[in-house]
């Protein structure tokens, strides 16, 4: 195995096991909270410190990982995570724990923002889409083994940040195996020269689009990982059925993260994402209408993750087919914040969803929020169509 393979491969076990304590997080906080009567609008609110730890780390990342490479970055916030989360146990206050929930968010962001832009810069372009569905798939993976830690809850509250938190540090462990590289640059004195507005312009205005799969990903993620589980109790669903029921979006898109990502390299990103939002807007319809059976449930929103629980790969992929090469590291940061904003609007307007409108389903809002971006991606495609078509009728 060369270094490049190592690297990848220390990348994605890193990846896993961040995921595992994402997917832990999320759903053992909230059970806590709501056993602890906290209203599932202060509950969502809460949730919203790892995104904040995103937004607020996102515009310091690029300079330090041009001038530091990228292994002291993967160090530096892999290292955070591990502090934060061992910390939980030893103080159970309401707002400390949401401070080491924005430490984690600053960490954890520094750990993917670094991957991603090393794997993206890297890779190349004919297998660029497969890699980051292995990258995407690595997270699922850890996503859906997360949240089965809410069964160590009735032990004892404690047991879950441990277990999350030996996991992380082995993948620390693993930083120190790899050689630093550093991000390529087009012209470095032209670059560093170049106003930073001026390339967030540049780069949204080349690949706006594909900013909204990370957001829509960031929303139905934490959605279904936060509210779900307060929406599920009160639904009189117990924790061990909650417990099967959250990791099944995350197996989903276990399953189809690596054949959606070969497809994507085919036929192009964002007729894929399209594809996605049209068929999960159905699903998550469907499953508004089997809250009475967990099982079926169970299926509905394992059959909603292989649709939409790879829109973060598939928005990356469409994103680097637009953007140059030595801007990918600014371009991830944007990405990074809409995926962080779809992380903080998810938990709280589900959170005020739950209480303002409690005889609709949680998931019928998911519903109509991927039928809105399913008409948004279709209707420059149908432009595109039609102008095809007269172009080929003038001929």
């Amino acid at each position: 195995m060369n270094e490049v393979q190592k690297r990848f491969w220390i990348l994605v076990i890193s990846v896993v096991i961040s995921g595992i304590a994402q997917g832990m997080l999320l759903p053992v906080i909230a059970i806590i909270l709501e056993n602890n009567h906290i209203s599932s609008t202060i509950n969502g609110l809460h949730a919203t410190g790892l995104a904040i730890g995103v937004l607020l780390i996102s515009p310091f990342l690029e300079k330090p990982l041009r001038k530091l490479g990228y292994r002291p970055i993967l160090i530096l916030g892999g290292g955070l995570v591990v502090l934060s989360l061992i910390t939980f146990p030893f103080v159970t206050n309401l707002w400390f724990w949401f401070i080491l929930r924005i430490f984690i968010g600053i960490g954890d962001h520094a750990l993917h923002f670094t991957a991603q832009t090393w794997i993206t810069s890297t890779v190349e372009p004919h297998e660029l889409g497969k890699k980051i569905s292995i990258y995407g798939l690595s997270f699922g993976i850890g996503f859906m083994i997360g949240p089965m830690m809410t069964n160590l809850v009735q032990y004892n509250e404690a047991y879950p940040f441990f277990v999350s938190g030996i996991l992380c540090f082995i993948a620390w462990l693993l930083f120190f195996g790899i050689q630093n590289d550093y991000p390529k640059t087009a012209n470095l004195d032209l670059e560093s020269n170049q106003p930073v507005w001026k390339k967030y312009q540049f780069i949204f205005k080349m690949a706006w689009m594909a900013m909204l799969p990370p957001l829509a990903y960031g929303i139905i993620e934490s959605c279904i990982s936060s509210n779900f589980p307060v929406y599920a109790l009160r639904l009189d669903f117990s924790l061990e059925q909650i417990s099967i029921i959250v990791p099944a979006f995350a197996l989903g898109g276990i399953l189809t993260q690596v054949p959606l990502g070969i497809l994507s390299d085919k036929y192009g990103g964002k007729q894929v994402i399209t594809f996605c939002f049209g068929i999960g807007s159905i699903i998550f319809l469907l499953a508004g209408f089997s809250e009475s059976s967990w099982l079926i449930l169970f299926f509905m929103v394992l059959f909603s993750g292989m649709t939409v629980a790879s829109l973060f790969s598939l928005g990356l992929k469409f994103m680097s087919e637009r953007i140059p090469i030595h801007l990918l590291p600014t371009a991830n940061i944007i990405f990074g914040i809409f995926f962080s904003s779809g992380y903080i609007l998810g938990p709280s307007v589900c959170g005020v969803l739950i209480d303002r409108f409690s005889n609709v389903s949680l998931f019928t809002f998911l519903a109509i929020y991927c039928l809105a971006l399913f008409l948004l991606f279709i209707w420059p495609m149908k432009q595109n169509l039609d102008q095809t078509t007269n172009q080929t009728t003038q001929r």
